[in-house]
C-alpha cells in the first residue's frame, strides 16, 4: 500500500510540474511529412507535432532531408497532399488547395499580421538538411489545423505578395496531413 501511495505521489507531482508549466498534453497531434513531386506524394521525412499553448499554436518539426535555409511553411485548406494539374501540368501538392483564410481576407501578411490564418513562421532547415526548431503560430489553435494540410515551401517567405504572390516561397516541396 505504501509503495502505491508513493507512486501516485510522484505521478501527481509530474502532473503538476506539466500543468503549470504551460505544456498541454491533451490535444497534441503528430503530423507524419513526405516530400512531394510532380509525380504525387514521395517518401516521408519526418514529423511535425502541433501543440496548444497559452501563446497559440507551437509546432515542433523533426524532420530530415530539406534544403538547408528558410522554407515558406503554411496551412492550406484541404487534407490532400496528392500532385492536381494546372493549366494541364502536374503540379507537387496542389490538391491541398490554397492557404488557410477562414476569413476571406485574400490578404498574405505573415503569422502576426491580419491577413490569412495558413501564414506560419518561417521553418529554419540547418546544413544538415535538419529542421527542429519549433514555430509559434500565436493567432491558431490545434483544432484550427485539423482536416488541413501542412505545406513547406521550397523558398522563403517575405509575407508579402510583393514581389511574388504569396511570399514567393516557390513550389510546395513537402506535405503533412493534420488527421
Amino acid at each position: 500500500m505504501r509503495t502505491l501511495l508513493l507512486a501516485l505521489s510522484i505521478l501527481f507531482f509530474a502532473l503538476s510540474i506539466l500543468l503549470f508549466s504551460g505544456i498541454v498534453l491533451a490535444g497534441d497531434l503528430t503530423i507524419k511529412v513526405s516530400l512531394v513531386n510532380e509525380q504525387g506524394v514521395g517518401k516521408e521525412i519526418g514529423t511535425i507535432t502541433a501543440a496548444d499553448s497559452k501563446h497559440g499554436l507551437i509546432l515542433t518539426p523533426t524532420l530530415n532531408d530539406l534544403t538547408p535555409g528558410l522554407h515558406g511553411f503554411h496551412v492550406h485548406d484541404k487534407p490532400d497532399c496528392s500532385h492536381a494539374l494546372k493549366e494541364g501540368k502536374a503540379v507537387p501538392a496542389l490538391a491541398a488547395g490554397g492557404h488557410y483564410d477562414p476569413e476571406n481576407t485574400g490578404k498574405h501578411e505573415g503569422p502576426y499580421g491580419n491577413g490569412h490564418l495558413g501564414d506560419l513562421p518561417a521553418l529554419y532547415v540547418s546544413g544538415d538538411g535538419k529542421a527542429t526548431l519549433p514555430v509559434l503560430a500565436p493567432r491558431l489553435k490545434v483544432a484550427d489545423i485539423e482536416g488541413r494540410s501542412l505545406i513547406i515551401h521550397a523558398g522563403g517567405d517575405n509575407y508579402s505578395d510583393m514581389p511574388a504572390p504569396l511570399g514567393g516561397g516557390g513550389s510546395r516541396a513537402a506535405c503533412g496531413l493534420v488527421k
